[in-house]
C-alpha cells in the first residue's frame, strides 16, 4: 500500500513540476483580457 502512496504522490508531484515549467516558459508572452480571447474564438468558429 505504501509503494502505491508514494507513486500517486510522486506522480502528482510530477504533474505540479510539469505545470510551472509551463508558466516558467510563458512568463514572457502578453497577458489578455478574457473577453478579448473569446471573442476571437468565436470569430474563428473555435466555439
Amino acid at each position: 500500500m505504501s509503494d502505491l502512496v508514494n507513486e500517486a504522490v510522486q506522480l502528482s508531484l510530477a504533474e505540479d513540476a510539469e505545470d510551472l515549467a509551463a508558466f516558467e516558459d510563458r512568463v514572457n508572452e502578453p497577458s489578455l483580457p478574457y473577453e478579448d480571447v473569446v471573442k476571437d474564438l468565436r470569430r474563428r468558429g473555435k466555439i
